[in-house]
């Protein structure tokens, strides 16, 4: 390993993998009216669609609802999952590289990734707010990086602005302490 590579962290390598809760997964013949409900329960953004195995056939999400139902002027109540669904989703394994799908997500504009184990059945769901929080800490690294460097660099600036914000802020506590 170079200095300019990291370690390969897969999504199951993540801390909060294990304890993450059971995906909202349903059958496609699911009538939405159930689903939503389900969704409204859990407080869940989405739905993945799956197999008798419990295998990803497609995912539904709040923004297909707005679009393929309630734009489109659909009946709820004889509309199914399987009628609305985004089929064959991107579909991550549990030992694939966090930072490959996090490229992946942000290049092609989605935000749930469906994990499956070996055997292809749904374990986890994984959404663009559980990426945040895995880049969050090196993003703050990074600034308080770039913060040394540029005090670092124009430190003398930095001690003339200090001056004369202590002076302004004396003066106005003179100022103030007069009225």
């Amino acid at each position: 390993m170079t200095a300019t590579t990291s370690p390969r962290m897969r999504l199951c390598d993540r801390a909060e993998y294990a304890g993450k809760p059971e995906p909202l997964a349903m059958p496609a013949k699911t009538p939405l009216p159930d689903a939503v409900a389900s969704m409204v329960d859990r407080n869940y953004g989405s739905v993945i669609v799956v197999d008798p195995d419990h295998g990803v056939e497609g995912i539904v999400t709040e923004r297909d609802i707005l679009k393929r139902v309630v734009h489109a002027g659909r009946e709820v109540a004889k509309t199914t999952l399987g009628d609305i669904m985004t089929p064959t989703p991107r579909v991550a394994r549990e030992t694939d590289d966090i930072i490959d799908w996090l490229r992946m997500m942000s290049n092609e504009r989605f935000r749930r990734l469906p994990v499956v184990d070996e055997a292809g059945r749904l374990k986890a769901v994984f959404t663009q707010g559980d990426f945040v929080s895995y880049t969050w800490p090196d993003l703050l690294h990074q600034v308080k990086d770039m913060a040394r460097a540029t005090i670092g660099r124009n430190w003398a600036l930095f001690l003339i602005g200090g001056g004369i914000l202590l002076y302004t802020l004396a003066i106005l506590g003179v100022v103030a302490s007069m009225a």
